[in-house]
């Protein structure tokens, strides 16, 4: 999911000189051993990333909101100027902005009705923030079991050339096995890993945001109370 940069050593022989010869393979080569399983993992790894970073940008950017904007719109209503209000949420893009512009709409009906409205839009855009983190979960949970079926594949794999040999069992023979179901393994639980840090990550950036889209509903509901008071 992450470029590594990981080594690993492996053995092959020993040199004319007695010392033992060293093989460093870099983790792409050492995935290529993981058998087909590993291209799965390695997509879902590409998915995972894309949606995070999307993701990040969009709840990112809706958990900015105007620290003046709310003071604006206060003006506006207690002057009555309802256009200047709309005008300014139209020109502000978040979701607070989009839910306080349909208050702004249904001023002078019931404060029912009003928070009705405001909490319908902001369901919409809670909708909006969390798309994609459904799938982000669920590739947290696919790729280790992706991960385990090639642990699977790989000791049969293994197995079925240990049957073969029949008593000229050669290490070589289940170093392919073996390479397959430790590597698509260890593959499969970073990947999940990963995306299980990430996605819950996601989540309280977006707890963040409802809890800011709730304290503006709540002033704006206030707001316009106190002309009764």
């Amino acid at each position: 999911m992450i470029t590594l940069f990981l080594q690993t050593i492996d053995t092959i022989g020993s040199g004319p000189d007695g010392l033992m010869m060293e093989e460093k393979t870099n983790i792409l080569a050492l995935l290529s051993k993981g058998g087909l399983l590993v291209i799965p993992i390695v997509v879902l790894s590409l998915v995972a990333i894309y949606i995070f970073v999307e993701r990040y940008l969009t709840i990112r950017k809706a958990s900015n909101v105007d620290k003046h904007f709310m003071d604006n719109i206060k003006d506006y209503v207690v002057t009555g100027n309802i256009e200047a209000a709309k005008s300014l949420c139209k020109n502000t893009d978040s979701p607070v902005a989009r839910m306080i512009e349909k208050g702004v709409m249904r001023i002078g009906k019931p404060l029912r009705d009003i928070d009705v409205s405001i909490e319908n839009v902001g369901k919409l855009e809670v909708y909006k923030l969390e798309k994609n983190l459904a799938t982000l979960a669920t590739i947290s949970g696919a790729a280790p079991m992706i991960g385990f079926l090639g642990t699977v594949t790989g000791m049969i794999n293994a197995f079925f050339n240990m049957s073969k040999a029949g008593n000229n069992i050669d290490p070589s023979l289940l170093a392919g096995g073996i390479y397959e179901a430790m590597v698509t393994t260890a593959a499969g639980l970073a990947v999940g890993i990963i995306a299980y840090i990430a996605y819950n990550y996601l989540v309280a950036m977006v707890d963040k945001v409802i809890n800011k889209m709730e304290a503006v509903t709540v002033e704006f509901i206030d707001l316009l109370q106190e002309p009764s008071k």
